[in-house]
């Protein structure tokens, strides 16, 4: 069985940290802060999907450090609400909003998913979720209250980066799941919950190629300054993380854990 991991914890809670920034620049290409398998040019076609205006307010589910919020505010134009249980991620979203001058437009708060959002109905014209609904439990409900919080015609993105499209060992499964709680699903499951909360389902696309290039840039970069990272994380963290990444290309480099994007409409418009 494989030890929990801290991906998040370490990742916000040393985020300045030079060579966590180096690593994010060899893993990423384009550093805005991520630590989910977005990369730049996806990301910007994923705005493109969800056809943002500089009038739209977005929430950003899962939002961690505030990074991917930030890079959203600066290309879109619109305003962001980032959400997010970490409280070292929510803690570094201000921060980094009033370094980029974008405090105006980019609002940071910890919420806890499992429970009604806090906003009114109809608040948001988009929701964007990368990478973390394999983290929320009770996804109906999750995505009801998602309903509820956008504004007739609003859309919303998410992707699922563990969606069950092959034969995977149980001791893959823990290591996979090794960052934290997981919820792994078959193909059909994220479609049908979407039309089951009252969502036209626009479209699903299969972005694994992202998460296998991904993943593996990230264990390359970490391996390369091992001893730097050894002595920020400890050799277990540093372990482990290496072990779950390795885990992470293979399965989805053999297509037994792929990765979904989402995109769904609330009807009224």
């Amino acid at each position: 069985m494989s030890r929990s991991v801290d991906l998040y914890g370490t990742a916000y809670g040393n985020f300045a940290a030079e060579v966590l920034a180096q690593v994010r620049r060899d893993t990423y290409g384009e550093d805005f802060g991520q630590s989910s398998w977005v990369t730049g040019p996806e990301y910007r076609r994923f705005f493109q999907l969800l056809e943002l205006a500089a009038a739209d307010h977005v929430l950003d589910v899962g939002c961690g450090s505030g990074g991917p919020a930030l890079f959203l505010a600066r290309e879109a134009g619109c305003r962001v609400t980032g959400v997010d249980v970490s409280e070292a991620g929510i803690e570094a979203g201000p921060t980094l909003a009033r370094k980029a001058g974008l405090d105006d437009r980019a609002h940071f708060r910890r919420a806890d998913v499992r429970e009604p959002l806090p906003f009114p109905d109809g608040a948001f014209d988009a929701i964007v979720c990368m990478d973390a609904m394999c983290h929320l439990p009770d996804r109906g409900r999750l995505l009801g209250e998602w309903r509820r919080v956008l504004r007739p015609g609003g859309r919303l993105l998410y992707t699922d980066p563990v969606v069950v499209t092959g034969l995977v060992s149980n001791e893959e499964l823990a290591t996979r799941s090794s960052t934290g709680y997981f919820e792994f699903c078959p193909p059909g499951v994220n479609e049908r919950s979407i039309g089951q909360a009252g969502f036209e389902l626009v479209r699903a696309e299969d972005v694994t190629e992202n998460e296998v290039e991904v993943s593996r840039r990230w264990h390359a970069a970490r391996q390369q300054r091992a001893a730097e990272l050894i002595r920020l994380e400890g050799e277990e963290t540093f372990a482990g993380l290496q072990q779950f990444l390795a885990t992470v290309h293979r399965l989805t480099s053999e297509r037994r854990l792929s990765r979904f994007a989402y995109l769904g409409r609330k009807p009224g418009e």
